[in-house]
């Protein structure tokens, strides 16, 4: 049986910034993905934007490894060549109401060591007359980026770093190797032409996206009960027909674990409008449907126009929907990242990572940097 000394599950932005992060570190990686190409999951369908860290709470992981990997992002971006633009955002209330949730995010930024400005509707008119707003804050450091161009230079490092992806490789199991795993992790699978396949691998990383949590279950070792049970939400994405009205990103305040219907571009500056929030039934990840509702249109034209009132009638298109990884229920708070490693499972060389939702393509790389250090 051939072994390894890390194999990862998930050839997503967060699978391949870990592979990479631990190629890096030397050791001999292995990322197995179910799909076809790399990133054809979660991070394909994102708004592919920088997030700046305003919405988290201190000191979570969601908070710190935005804040750290965006930093992170920008260089690697930078130096690689990877499209991003530094844009900026506004989040942008549209009543009293709204102000005072500006407030809190104003205090959480600050305590996030993220920068922000508060604007009154003066500024915000000046800033970007087509809004309407009561007032706003201004956040310079979120951005967009491409993530595809992300994703290869990722897959490019780690095949440089003498790792390598392996395609169409689908996880099935894996039994621990010894007490707690110190002797490794048997691993096994099958390729999609139903070939089974067996590994032997030092360290195991579950970084599989809206399989994770089924993944976790078949995991023998902790006990399958601790993991929570996956839950999915789609997001629906609209794009602009005709120019955008604003130079940078427009966000509604954020409704309970839910940042609303917000305008980002691309990175030819196109707008696009999303995403909404749409439960789905808890059925396996490869039945569920990418299909963009059209009846949806409506509420997107009601939200959109509280704070931009001149949107064109009929002005919106179907683009493109996303599914998102969650753990927790319609009517919750949104939960933190759940990062388990060895030093709270007790299981060596096994880490799974949860709900790895908004901002994980911010976060990406800093969680290559904390699996990597958590691995030492």
């Amino acid at each position: 049986m051939d072994r390894v000394g890390a194999l990862v599950i998930g050839a997503g932005v967060i699978g391949l910034a870990v592979a990479r992060a631990l190629a890096l570190a030397g050791r001999e990686v292995v990322v197995l993905e179910r799909g076809t190409a790399i990133g054809t999951g979660v991070s394909s369908r994102s708004s592919e934007v920088i997030h700046a860290g305003l919405y988290y709470a201190p000191g979570s992981w969601k908070a710190r490894l935005c804040v750290r990997g965006k930093a992170l992002l920008y260089d690697y971006a930078q130096r690689m060549g990877v499209g991003h633009r530094r844009c900026g955002k506004l989040v942008v209330a549209t009543d009293a109401d709204d102000e005072a949730v500006l407030d809190q995010l104003a205090r959480r930024a600050a305590a996030n060591g993220v920068p922000v400005q508060p604007l009154d509707a003066a500024q915000v008119r000046r800033r970007a007359p087509a809004l309407h707003a009561c007032a706003a804050l201004w956040s310079p450091s979120t951005g967009i980026v491409d993530s595809h161009a992300l994703m290869q230079a990722l897959h490019a490092d780690v095949q440089r770093a003498g790792g390598a992806v392996a395609l169409g490789s689908v996880f099935e199991g894996a039994e621990p190797i010894g007490p707690r795993g110190e002797g490794g992790w048997r691993v096994r699978g099958r390729t999609l032409a139903g070939e089974a396949f067996a590994l032997q691998a030092d360290v195991l990383v579950n970084a599989a996206g809206l399989w994770a949590c089924h993944v976790a279950r078949a995991v023998q070792g902790p006990d399958p009960q601790a993991w929570p049970p996956p839950r999915y939400a789609k997001g629906h994405y609209f794009a602009l027909q005709g120019a955008a009205p604003v130079d940078c990103l427009v966000y509604p305040v954020p409704r309970d674990a839910w940042l609303g219907v917000h305008l980002t571009l691309d990175l030819g500056g196109q707008a696009r409008f999303g995403p909404d929030l749409q439960w789905l039934p808890d059925e396996a990840p490869d039945t569920l449907s990418y299909d963009v509702d059209g009846t949806r249109q409506a509420a997107f034209e009601a939200a959109i126009r509280r704070y931009w009132p001149g949107l064109p009638s009929g002005a919106l298109r179907p683009a493109y929907a996303g599914v998102r990884p969650k753990i927790h229920g319609p009517g919750e708070s949104a939960p933190d990242f759940l990062i388990v490693q060895p030093a709270q499972h007790g299981w060596a060389g096994l880490v799974h990572l949860l709900g790895m939702e908004s901002p994980g393509l911010t976060s990406a790389l800093a969680v290559g940097e904390a699996v990597a250090m958590g691995l030492a």
